[in-house]
């Protein structure tokens, strides 16, 4: 009785065991793992998705780095990535404080925010293309000349209105973030700032934005990488128009693919693809410090 105790003693100090994650690294490997190794060798052939798959060297790879497109794309989607992170941020960290109080007006606030997250990418671009729409969108229905301008057909004003468009789906994923991360704060907290005599300025200052500095990381994170994955809402709000202006890495890797039908440089795209979110995703975490996975509550 008292080996079973000391060997139970012993397996709680170790921690749950190693076999656990067998399922899910098997699952990574699987889906994740090798096929971007079929990808990565994919990337040195020549094949336009119907006939035979010929070695081509890195002839595909030649062509996807000298090609103007290829330079196009990554110039839109860093763009695009910049501009939705500085619309993003600043909105779900304020609108996650403000839902994350007590108020029952809060609560109700909070579920008009998320009806946006309910829908899907595609819903979302066709409803704003129909609303967009110079002939038959809000503008000309209301009668508002301002808004029946070819927003979708202009060069200039496409890429706000498609970081727009992004911002108004994606804010409400990372206010909620920002909500759970600011309820984890302790009230105690706010409680001796308010005999300090600290307003709800220096509060936020001092108090709501250092807790929630490993959150922040993490939305910045997703926020970050999600730009490399807006394909299926461009694609169905602009098709990459007019021209070349919204057509980012993502859906130049589709074209290139599946109209153009070189399956080769398309997986040379794929790959950089990959290359650009794991070194984002590596530099946002370094900014975190060595204990980003720590508790950002002191003491705690």
């Amino acid at each position: 009785m008292a080996l079973t105790t000391t060997a139970s003693r012993r397996a709680r100090e170790k921690g749950p065991s190693g076999w656990l994650a067998v399922p899910a690294l098997a699952f990574f490997l699987v889906f994740a793992i090798l096929p971007l190794i079929g990808v990565l060798a994919l990337s040195f052939t020549r094949w336009d998705g119907l006939s035979e798959i010929t070695f081509d060297g890195v002839s595909s790879w030649t062509r996807v780095l000298t090609d103007e497109l290829t330079l196009n794309a990554l110039w839109v989607t860093a763009k695009i990535m910049l501009f939705s992170f500085i619309v993003q941020a600043p909105i779900s960290l304020l609108l996650g404080v403000f839902t994350a109080g007590a108020q029952k007006y809060r609560a109700a606030l909070a579920v008009l925010y998320f009806v946006p997250l309910l829908l899907s990418s595609a819903a979302v671009a066709i409803a704003y293309k129909a609303l967009l729409d110079p002939n038959f969108g809000v503008g000309p229905g209301f009668g508002v000349p301002a808004l029946a301008q070819d927003w979708l057909g202009n060069s200039d004003l496409v890429l706000f209105v498609v970081v727009f468009v992004i911002a108004w789906q994606f804010v409400p994923f990372h206010t909620l973030i920002y909500q759970g991360g600011v309820r984890q704060i302790p009230v105690s907290f706010y409680e001796a700032a308010q005999i300090d005599g600290a307003g709800r300025v220096k509060q936020f200052l001092h108090i709501t934005l250092p807790q929630l500095k490993y959150t922040i990381i993490t939305s910045s994170t997703l926020m970050v990488l999600g730009s490399l994955a807006y394909f299926d809402l461009v694609f169905v709000l602009t098709a990459g128009g007019p021209g070349y202006s919204t057509r980012l890495l993502p859906l130049h890797m589709y074209l290139t693919g599946f109209k153009a039908n070189d399956m080769g440089a398309a997986s040379a795209l794929g790959v950089i693809l990959v290359v650009i979110g794991l070194a984002l995703a590596l530099l946002l975490q370094r900014l975190g410090g060595k204990n980003a996975n720590a508790s950002q509550l002191e003491g705690a």
